[in-house]
């Protein structure tokens, strides 16, 4: 079992990216001439239908993470990694039945429109601004040191040459394509991955004899920790922590805003409603065939995988892939790997441009619109604006992710945006929704203690302070994921927020709010061209 160094390219790997490369530039090429008005650019004219949403939601959210990363964790823990799986899939139920429908019909382009329509403007801002770049940049650097990471390992690129790469192509799709582009090129991930996906899972049914019984048997076997592989415990022996990852899984994906800003890209509540169910089962499949691709890469790499995976097992989906085209160095293993390389870096494009574009409406929507220029500006303006806030943080992220290496921990990255968007944005998003009384003083409170209170956690926990190889964190904290006690301090600062000060503005505004959220009377429509 080999993968690629980085000074010994695979030419077969690259050539299969430039085809990728390609479909995607013809893409946002396609976009820039469609794309003139705000609405194209925040919104793709709100032209995007409920299967081409569900399909662009698919691959926003099915990450490199969630490829690798969780085939990886059930081929090193088993049932523990299994549970990353549930968590994400049963995630979009909470968006499904809670958020999906109402987004559509109260909301313009960004979060801060649902808060901002019945809570002062400026401040109602600001804060959804704020959770909206602290989720994204926490998400937008881990994918970027992973992606660096990542096609380093698989192709042979260095890890600056990776990252530089990922980088200039996610700004292509932002500052060129706006939401149509960026859209697009989701859709084909989705339709790559699902493909790859099911072609693997196909492979390993039919090498195991086709019964997913022997499949998990097998793997039990070949693993070192024998029947605890099945069951719960072997990553995460406090059931505590097993609850808090849970919360923040499921919570924190109502309040990732590259997420949320997609249910504005379809025409009314119905295709939102659709997109929401064709997501899930685009979804539900592929976490089914995580879950197969795991055990799998356990049941046929067995233990001698272990080293080749990585510490995180994040290259056993590539070299399961690898070993089912026929081995390493025949022409069927090295097309495989090339294959399921290519598809990795389509996935970290998708993901790292529907970073940008929701990191960019929170400075130029949201922020230069809403606050400093406050509705005096035209949509040229703000488009402007917006291609220059996606160019300045785009460099940002690749600058952190180049200076900061591979040091970085990437879970805890990924952690932390999840664990504030489930403390910052989802309890005040929610309640902006469903409470009468709230707030604006409860919205900014909220948001300040679940970030606050979601970043400390997290850096005090025993993974990250003093160090993975540590005994413990020094001051007693022994979580790794800060949602179970974060999240209800993050609804406890909305509420106190609420209770200690009034506004019968916001409550007047309530009504208006529910009906058009319910009905969609007075939603914004879709854009003629």
């Amino acid at each position: 079992m080999s993968l690629p160094l980085a000074a010994d390219l695979n030419e077969l790997a690259l050539s299969i990216f430039a085809v990728v490369l390609g479909i995607t530039l013809w893409i946002t090429f396609w976009a820039s001439r469609r794309t003139s008005s705000a609405a194209d650019f925040w919104a793709a004219g709100r032209g995007i239908s409920g299967v081409q949403n569900g399909f662009a939601i698919a691959g926003d959210y099915m990450s490199a993470a969630s490829f690798l990363g969780i085939a990886g964790l059930i081929f090193l823990f088993g049932f523990d990694g299994f549970l990353y799986s549930v968590g994400f899939l049963v995630a979009f139920l909470t968006v499904l039945f809670l958020l999906a429908e109402r987004m559509r019909n109260a909301g313009k382009y960004t979060i801060a429109d649902v808060l901002s329509f019945r809570l002062k403007q400026e401040p109602a801002r600001v804060a959804a601004a704020s959770g909206t770049l602290a989720v994204a940049a926490f998400y937008l650097i881990a994918q970027m040191v992973g992606a660096g990471v990542l096609i380093q390992a698989l192709v042979g690129l260095s890890f600056t040459t990776s990252v530089l790469i990922t980088g200039i192509f996610m700004l292509c799709y932002v500052v060129f394509g706006g939401m149509l582009a960026t859209t697009w090129v989701q859709i084909v991930k989705a339709v790559m991955l699902m493909g790859a996906a099911t072609a693997l899972t196909i492979m390993v049914l039919v090498k195991i004899g086709g019964n997913p019984i022997d499949l998990f048997n097998k793997a039990r076997d070949e693993s070192p920790s024998g029947d605890a592989y099945l069951a719960p415990g072997l990553f995460y022996t406090n059931p505590i922590d097993t609850v808090s990852l849970g919360l923040g899984l499921v919570l924190g994906t109502a309040g990732l805003p590259h997420i949320l800003m997609r249910f504005f890209t379809v025409p009314n509540a119905k295709a939102a409603r659709s997109s929401v169910v064709w997501a899930v089962f685009l979804i539900g499949a592929f976490y089914v065939m995580t879950t197969a691709l795991g055990f799998g890469a356990r049941a046929i790499l067995g233990t001698g995988g272990e080293a080749a995976a990585g510490a995180g097992g994040n290259l056993a989906a590539p070299l399961l892939a690898e070993e089912l085209g026929g081995g390493p160095g025949t022409l069927g293993g090295d097309l495989m790997l090339a294959v399921i390389a290519a598809v990795a870096f389509a996935t970290i494009l998708a993901v790292v441009a529907g970073l940008v574009i929701s990191a960019s409406g929170a400075v130029a929507h949201d922020l230069w619109s809403g606050v400093i220029r406050r509705g005096r500006e035209s949509e040229h303006e703000e488009v402007l604006v917006a291609r220059i806030a996606a160019i300045s943080i785009g460099a940002i992220a690749i600058a952190v992710a180049i200076i900061g290496g591979q040091g970085l921990n990437v879970s805890f990255m990924v952690g932390l945006a999840f664990a504030v968007a489930a403390s910052a944005n989802f309890p005040a998003l929610l309640l902006a929704l469903t409470w009468k009384r709230f707030n604006t003083t409860g919205a900014i409170t909220g948001v300040a203690v679940g970030v606050i209170s979601s970043i400390f956690l997290v850096i005090v926990s025993p993974k990250v302070w003093p160090g993975p190889d540590s005994e413990g964190s020094p001051i007693g904290w022994t979580l790794a994921n800060p949602g179970i006690v974060s999240i209800p301090l993050g609804f406890l600062g909305c509420y106190l927020g609420t209770v200690l000060s009034r506004s019968s503005a916001a409550e007047r505004s309530f009504h208006e709010l529910n009906v058009r959220a319910e009905t969609g009377i007075g939603a914004e429509g879709a854009v003629a061209h």
